[in-house]
């Protein structure tokens, strides 16, 4: 494959995930719809990263792509971004942009970055849809109005940690189906991946997480659908 076809493929992988994106962002998307997303977009990345050589992945050059998250606070998709950056082979670190909002900035090849992305953005529309059907439930009506604030972030938090489960659990399937057919594109990825990380000189910092309270009942609800959602990896359109 030279380089025109690998930027061809890449666009079409572009194209795939545009239509994923207009399936489940267009009017809200569920947990459902938003793990069935991350495993049709799954196959779609190796399918990619499986039709170029070694010697190509080698020489392919990695790229940015910012999240914005318009605020400066901390968000629920923190207890997420990793396993997002897992399931794609990328990596990522968090800044603040030049107006102090928080952002999230992967690094990795181009078909990595863009599947993040989009991930990212689903799952974070996804929690906002799901949040919003939790406060309308008989459970969330209940509690006293003191409560709720917990209730909205511990609901989240369970929900983000219940995906993040998922794509860990999916992502080691991907890696043992690629192991087994004879090709380990994790680590011939991490090594340039890193290498060019490394290029960059940048001072990354890990941040200890804050002991957080969560209200049980919240965090229970925010997770039971995504422990309980049998996920299936295949794509049944045709490409």
């Amino acid at each position: 494959m030279n380089e025109n076809c690998e930027f061809a493929a890449l666009d079409r992988l572009k194209v795939r995930i545009e239509g994923l994106r207009a399936k489940t962002t267009g009017n809200g998307c569920t947990e459902a719809e938003a793990l069935s997303a991350a495993a049709k977009v799954a196959e779609l990345l190796d399918r990619h990263d499986l039709s170029l050589t070694d010697v190509e992945i080698r020489g392919a050059v990695c790229e940015r792509r910012a999240y914005e998250t318009h605020g400066n606070k901390r968000i629920p998709l923190d207890d997420c971004i990793g396993a997002i950056a897992n399931f794609c082979d990328c990596r990522v670190w968090r800044e603040n942009s030049a107006g102090r909002d928080r952002r999230y900035v992967f690094f990795g090849l181009g078909s990595g970055i863009e599947v993040a992305h989009y991930l990212t953005e689903t799952i974070d529309a996804a929690v906002r849809f799901e949040l919003g059907r939790y406060k309308i439930s008989r459970d969330y009506q209940r509690l006293r109005h003191q409560e709720r604030h917990r209730a909205n972030a511990s609901f989240m938090l369970g929900m983000v940690v219940a995906i993040a489960d998922k794509m860990t659990a999916m992502k080691a399937g991907r890696d043992k189906a690629n192991n087994d057919a004879g090709r380990d594109l994790v680590v011939l990825k991490s090594v340039v991946v890193d290498a060019e990380l490394d290029k960059l000189d940048l001072k990354l910092a890990t941040v200890p997480r804050a002991a957080r309270f969560v209200l049980p009942t919240a965090y229970n609800a925010g997770g039971a659908a995504g422990a309980s959602l049998a996920i299936d990896p295949g794509i049944r359109e045709t490409p």
